[in-house]
C-alpha cells in the first residue's frame, strides 16, 4: 500500500497541528517568562503552515 502526494500533505498536516498544538500549549502552561511568547509564536506558525499544506492537497 503505497502513500501518494496527498496522504504525505495530509499526515504532514496532522503532525504539524499537533507540534503546533503542543508549542502553544507549553507556552501558556509550561513557561511563564519571556520564553513562553516564542513557544506560543512558534506553534502558531506550526498551524499555519498546517493550514498551507491542508490547502495544498489535492493541487499539487
Amino acid at each position: 500500500m503505497g502513500m501518494n502526494k496527498n496522504t504525505v500533505l495530509g499526515w504532514a498536516t496532522f503532525i504539524m497541528i499537533l507540534m503546533g498544538l503542543l508549542l502553544i500549549g507549553l507556552g501558556v502552561f509550561r513557561y511563564r517568562e519571556v520564553s513562553a511568547w516564542g513557544f506560543a509564536a512558534t506553534g502558531v506558525g506550526f498551524l499555519a503552515n498546517a493550514w498551507v499544506f491542508n490547502a495544498l492537497k489535492g493541487r499539487v
